[in-house]
C-alpha cells in the first residue's frame, strides 16, 4: 500500500518522451469504489490559468505504467490538454497533507 503524501514527493515523467512532468498536485478518487482514478499535474509554462488557478493535467490510473521509488512513469496518449473540473461529474479531488 501507498500513502498520498508518498505520492507527492515522486516525480512524474513520460516515458514516451522522456519529459519530466513535475509533481503530483492532487488525485482524483471515485469515492463509490474508495479508488484513486487519476493524478493532477501541473502543466509546465502555464503557471495562471483561468480566475488565477495553475492550469493542471490529468494522468489517468491506466496511463500510469510504473510508480517505483522516487518516480512515475507515466504513458499519455495524446497531446497535453488542461484538465476541466466539472463539479457535476461527483469526483471529489483529496490533496494529500505533507
Amino acid at each position: 500500500m501507498i500513502r498520498a503524501s508518498d505520492l507527492t514527493e515522486k516525480e512524474v515523467v513520460s516515458i514516451t518522451d522522456g519529459k519530466k512532468l513535475g509533481y503530483i498536485s492532487d488525485l482524483e478518487v471515485d469515492m463509490e469504489r474508495g479508488r484513486v482514478t487519476a493524478i493532477i499535474v501541473p502543466i509546465e509554462g502555464r503557471m495562471m490559468g483561468l480566475f488565477g488557478k495553475e492550469e493542471e493535467q490529468e494522468v489517468t490510473w491506466g496511463e500510469i505504467k510504473h510508480i517505483g521509488v522516487d518516480v512515475i512513469l507515466v504513458e499519455i496518449k495524446g497531446p497535453v490538454e488542461p484538465r476541466v473540473e466539472n463539479d457535476d461529474e461527483g469526483f471529489y479531488p483529496i490533496k494529500a497533507i505533507k
